[in-house]
């Protein structure tokens, strides 16, 4: 593979790395809200014209209010990201933060698609770890073959 390549790579590596590195920490900024916080919160986007925004608030409060969800998030989001980072465990931290990515993509795809550049971002950052995971494509093709016994 030639240098501008590799170099490509790197900083597709650290920008991915960087924004779930990022992501993770703020999962982790403000305190999750009660429970009766997120009604009256929910209470104010009752009215038709609002429902996406009410569907974010719940989704996203509702990930909040399991206790474990939002947390196991940022823990993958900051850890995945930090093996992204590193050289020797970027294909694997890329794996591994592949349905976080996607699970970001759809996010915005069915909850915010009128966000046109949050969209856009979540869509880079999910084509970036499938380049990443593909890149590697000769080292775990055999996976994919079925030998004969």
């Amino acid at each position: 593979m030639n240098k501008a390549v590799s170099i490509l790579f790197i900083i597709l590596r650290l920008f991915l790395g960087g924004m779930m590195v990022y992501g993770g920490v703020e999962k982790f900024q403000r305190p999750i809200p009660k429970p009766t916080e997120v009604v009256e919160k929910a209470q104010k986007f009752r009215e038709p014209e609002k429902e996406n925004t009410l569907q974010k608030i719940l989704y996203i409060s509702g990930a909040k209010q399991t206790g474990y969800f939002w947390q196991v998030l940022g823990v993958c989001e900051l850890l995945f990201g930090l093996l992204v980072i590193f050289q020797g465990t970027g294909f694997i931290g890329a794996l591994l933060l592949l349905p976080v990515t996607l699970h970001i993509f759809l996010f915005h795809v069915f909850l915010e698609a009128d966000e046109a550049g949050e969209l856009l971002l979540a869509a880079a950052l999910l084509a970036i770890n499938i380049l990443l995971v593909l890149k590697e494509y000769p080292r775990w093709r055999h996976l994919l073959w079925i030998r004969p016994l």
